[in-house]
């Protein structure tokens, strides 16, 4: 973090030493009778911010475990609500979807989505409900995503190909892995590699560059940013966040503006002949379509283009990435997975997208990780619409909700020993990565479900078992298997907060990998 951002706990002292002397005046203050969900008493102005830590989703599972499966926090002046089982995931997601299907308006949303613009954060309403039907017809429709197997197998290749060329060397994974990402989302959503290194040139931005701005998306999208939740100094922005959120969004901008104009200058070169070649040509037609019902401004082009690029990077590259950890921590789940490949695959290919349905312990394996890692691990946060009551308890309108899927993966009551990494609990098992079952939401479920969750399975089940077939993986050095650190960095995404550093040897034919 920059100098000048000052950490939540030095803005939480601050406000604690105000809230101690308004503390009698706030006891006088007559206050609604409501019979809100069980949690800890708050404090005035800052609410229960001093018993969030530096990962949030930690510190509301401990808390659920004293306060239960539906609990009620206060961050400064908003209520917040957590549901933290399946049954309470249920209602939230399914039977009370459509009073919960809105966001909450955060700093992030305003500066860094074109002021709630995107898929991601725009509020329920006509707009969003005209981008969801673009997004699950147009863009991520069955045939759609068909048609794109070629780009997935093309840039696979490419991964496997580049690694093999770094075999004996230390490796930071999710560098390689955020390569073939975002190779494969860009070419999907903009129509080729706009980060080779001639196009870093004419924009001034290098790769690295980039994926920092991804990086720097997620983080600012899921930080705690005080403003949000104290309104009335908001305006001071005493963490520094939305003064990053601002720079970054001018990057960005600059990017997309490129992005755009050079689709712009391609429909207009080839007129009455032009055919959609990607995400974004697809976008700019709708957006010209005289009957829709809303209009769709080019800053809805650039935030739905925004989504696209980062949704599709890093959930994927994170996901396979802590998967990959668990393997390096456990070997003899390692050598489970390459039986199943050597025994359906063979020596002589690779693993193909539709290889997949005869490989149910390599799926097993992701779902496991993604189980005991979720990319989100309190999804999206929502917001209810409108009064109401859920397990009895009032739920005001305006109230944040979350579903903690973290502490629904480590619920004993719904795991054999939930803190071991154990794949074989999804053998036979019906639970899948749909959002048909409470009990595994790596995407959500629902309304605002992740409408790229089909595309983003395929990239993370194709890397994975590429991975597992074409290389054997150990740490560098003498560093071994108990060092590995599966220290967690949250923002909107949680990641390793210590990249993992592997060395990949081949297990292949050599002329395997002249790809």
């Amino acid at each position: 973090m920059e100098q000048y951002a000052i950490s939540i706990y030095t803005v939480v002292a601050w406000l604690a030493t105000v809230a101690l002397l308004l503390f009698a005046c706030h006891l006088r203050r007559p206050t609604t009778r409501l019979n809100l969900p069980p949690g800890p008493k708050p404090w005035p102005i800052i609410g229960n911010f001093n018993l969030i830590g530096s990962l949030p989703h930690h510190s509301i599972h401990d808390l659920a475990q004293k306060y239960g499966q539906i609990m009620h926090l206060k961050f400064g002046s908003k209520s917040v609500v957590v549901g933290s089982s399946v049954e309470m995931a249920k209602v939230i997601l399914k039977t009370m979807d459509v009073n919960f299907v809105c966001r909450p308006k955060t700093a992030a949303g305003k500066y860094t989505t074109y002021n709630y613009s995107d898929m991601t954060w725009s509020p329920y309403g006509p707009y969003w409900r005209q981008a969801r039907k673009m997004f699950n017809i147009e863009l991520f429709s069955v045939k759609r995503l068909d048609s794109y197997e070629y780009i997935r197998v093309e840039e696979t290749k490419s991964l496997l190909k580049e690694l093999h060329k770094s075999c004996g060397g230390p490796i930071v994974l999710k560098q390689l892995l955020s390569n073939v990402s975002f190779n494969v989302i860009c070419r999907i959503v903009v129509g080729r590699r706009y980060l080779d290194e001639s196009e870093a040139r004419k924009l001034g931005l290098t790769v690295y560059e980039f994926k920092k701005m991804l990086d720097e998306l997620f983080l600012l999208s899921g930080v705690l940013n005080i403003g949000d939740w104290i309104p009335w100094i908001g305006f001071m922005d005493l963490q520094g966040y939305v003064k990053r959120m601002k720079a970054l969004s001018k990057k960005f901008d600059r990017f997309l503006e490129h992005v755009l104009n050079e689709h712009e200058a391609r429909r207009k070169a080839e007129g009455g002949s032009f055919v959609p070649n990607d995400m974004v040509d697809l976008l700019l037609q709708i957006a010209d379509d005289p009957t829709l019902d809303v209009k769709i401004e080019r800053n809805g082009v650039k935030g739905f283009t925004q989504d696209l690029l980062a949704g599709g990077t890093e959930t994927s590259a994170i996901s396979v990435e802590w998967a990959i950890a668990e393997l390096i921590k456990h070997p003899e789940i390692f050598e489970k997975a390459t039986e199943e490949l050597d025994r359906v695959i063979g020596q002589d290919r690779w693993v193909e997208e539709k290889d997949m349905p005869n490989l149910p312990y390599i799926k097993a394996i992701l779902k496991e990780s993604l189980r005991l890692h979720p990319v989100a691990p309190l999804l999206v946060p929502r917001r209810a619409r409108a009064d109401c009551k859920v397990a009895g308890y009032d739920i005001p309108e305006d109230t944040q909700i979350l579903v903690s899927v973290w502490t629904i993966g480590r619920d004993p009551k719904l795991w054999d020993k939930p803190l071991e990494f154990c794949p074989e609990r999804f053998i036979g098992s019906e639970i899948d990565l749909k959002g048909n079952n409470f009990e595994l939401l790596a995407f959500g479920t629902g309304r605002r479900m992740c409408p790229g969750y089909s595309l983003g399975l395929k990239i993370m089940e194709s890397s994975l078992a590429n991975l597992l077939h074409g290389f054997n993986w150990k740490l560098p050095g003498e560093m071994t298997k108990e060092e590995v650190s599966m220290e967690e960095l949250f923002g909107l995404t949680t990641c390793l907060k210590t990249p993992l550093v592997v060395v990949a040897t081949p297990k292949l034919a050599l002329e395997m990998y002249s790809l």
